[in-house]
Order: C-alpha cells, then sequence, then structure tokens
C-alpha cells in the first residue's frame, strides 16, 4: 500500500511552507494550477489543498478540469477571499471542506484526514468495480442478455419465451453465467449487477 500524497497548490510561497510545515506527511507543492497539471499523473493515494484565487486558471477551474482527465482526488479549498457562491460551486463539485486562510492547523488536518478516508473509500469501491468488469466481460452475448433478464426477476420459461430459446437452453447459460461470475444465488447476482450499473432487460425500450 502506496503512503497518501498531499498536493498543495498556492500561489504564495510563504503558504505553502506554512502547509507543507502543518501536514506532517508526504507533501508537493506547486504555485499554480498549470504546474500541477504539466507534472506527472498521480496514481496513488493522496488529496489535494488547492488555493481558490490564482493567477491563472483559479482553484475551481483546476476542480473541473481535473474532473475532466478523470482525476479523482478529494480537494480541500483555502481562500481569504471565501464567498458563498464559491463554496457552493466547489462543494457541489465534491470538495471535502473549503478553509479560510490564515489557515487552523487542527482544522486543516481534520479536512486532509477526511478526504484521505474518502479517497480509500473511492479505490476500495473501483477496485471492487474493477474485478466485477473484468468477471463480466468473460460473459457471452447471450449470456450476458440471460443475465439482465434473471436479475428482472423473470423465470426461465419466461426468459426462454423473450429469447426465442429453449428452457433447457436457457438453464445452461444461466449456470455458466453463475459459474463465471463466482455466485451461488440471484441475490448475489443482483447486488452485482446493481454494484456494476447492469440494467435489468424490463427495464430497456424493446
Amino acid at each position: 500500500m502506496r503512503e497518501p500524497t498531499v498536493f498543495i497548490v498556492d500561489d504564495d510561497p510563504s503558504v505553502r511552507r506554512s502547509l507543507v510545515r502543518a501536514t506532517g506527511i508526504d507533501v508537493e507543492s506547486f504555485a499554480s494550477a498549470a504546474e500541477l497539471l504539466a507534472a506527472a499523473r498521480h496514481d496513488g493515494p493522496g488529496c489535494i489543498v488547492l488555493d481558490v484565487r490564482m493567477p491563472g486558471m483559479n482553484g475551481p477551474a483546476l476542480q473541473e478540469e481535473l474532473g475532466k482527465r478523470g482525476q479523482h482526488m478529494p480537494i480541500v479549498f483555502l481562500s481569504g477571499h471565501g464567498d458563498v457562491p464559491t463554496t457552493a460551486l466547489a462543494m457541489k463539485r465534491g470538495a471535502v471542506d473549503f478553509l479560510t486562510k490564515p489557515v487552523d492547523r487542527d482544522d486543516l488536518l481534520a479536512a486532509i484526514r477526511l478526504s484521505l478516508a474518502q479517497d480509500a473509500q473511492y479505490r476500495a469501491r473501483q477496485a471492487e468495480y474493477d474485478v466485477i468488469d473484468d468477471r463480466v466481460k468473460t460473459l457471452t452475448p447471450r449470456e450476458y442478455e440471460v443475465m439482465t433478464y434473471v436479475i428482472a426477476g423473470m423465470l426461465n420459461k419466461q426468459i426462454a419465451v423473450e429469447l426465442d430459446i429453449s428452457e433447457e437452453t436457457v438453464k445452461i447459460h444461466r449456470g455458466r453465467v453463475m459459474q463465471k461470475l463466482g455466485l451461488t444465488s440471484v441475490a448475489e447476482l443482483a447486488r452485482l449487477c446493481v454494484k456494476a450499473d447492469i440494467v435489468p432487460a424490463q427495464s430497456r425500450q424493446r
């Protein structure tokens, strides 16, 4: 398990130094949004402590850009000019907290701990989804289709009619689905499909 990294983005060097001293864990600091974006992509655990107002790209704009790039590290915003609209926008986009400068060390550490906890939860969910996705990809198109009818609550004979195949063929496909996904019950299959955002067949437009 890699140690988490806190990325500090603030155009004020004195603020960056004080934040580095305050965190007490691995820190990388940047003087601008452009510097962070130009750095090598970080795929390990971490969070971002981000100034709202900076020359060039500001904090909320950087938050939006990171989202477009599929980078989902939690963000703690810092501002000496905090206002309600900026706070509301940042929080709506998923910011963990919004702290006002000068930042209280205990408040900062609490926000960082919360951010790292959220990042760990996100990574755990993503790892679980990747495992599920890999298993689902082993299904044939027909097995996948049968699975969507099963999670819709349909009986084998109903699925056979829908797909114009024999009930015995449905049973074979259904058994292979359960075997490939490593499941033993329809309830387990339903929970897996919810996690993988797989839509039951009866919800489709036909």
